[in-house]
């Protein structure tokens, strides 16, 4: 079976580590869940490096507030060799109920707590932070496989 690799980021507030440029590349798709920078971060220099890598997917989070991220969507949504995914910021915002909607993988970002889980046969994937620690949480990415319209994720802890 033939499956497509898409990595997926978040809450980068202006800083794309070269721990994270690694684990990611040879991604066919990258999704970055917001949060990509801040007033004294380079959000477009996060952007540049991670479409150097793959195509890349943004949306909004609740920290890009400046004018350069004015036009990207809160929400995204792709599809892969089967697999439906959507993709936010904030999972408390999520508008949608994936399961009645098709969608077999929600991603976000936001909490900073990286997370894979299933519930009611979707999998929900919070790749955590990969930019500036918070508190005491991993820095980490996530990796996720479709094929064949199923989906699996792993988490990357780049720092503990």
């Amino acid at each position: 079976m033939a499956r497509t690799l898409v990595g997926l980021i978040a809450d980068t507030h202006g800083l794309l580590r070269p721990e994270a440029v690694a684990a990611l590349e040879g991604c066919a798709h990258i999704v970055h869940a917001g949060d990509i920078g801040s007033r004294s971060g380079d959000a477009a220099g996060v952007l540049d490096a991670l479409e150097r890598l793959a195509p890349l997917t943004v949306v909004r989070g609740n920290n890009d507030r400046a004018s350069w991220a004015a036009t990207l969507p809160y929400t995204a949504d792709l599809a892969f060799d089967g697999v439906r995914i959507h993709v936010l910021h904030i999972l408390g915002e999520i508008a949608i109920d994936p399961a009645a909607s098709g969608v077999h993988v929600v991603v976000s970002g936001h909490s900073h707590q990286p997370r894979v889980e299933t519930r009611a046969g979707v999998l929900f994937v919070n790749p955590g932070s990969a930019g500036p620690r918070r508190f005491r949480l991993p820095v980490s990415v996530a990796r996720l496989w479709v094929g064949d319209g199923r989906a699996e994720a792993e988490l990357v802890t780049l720092l503990r």
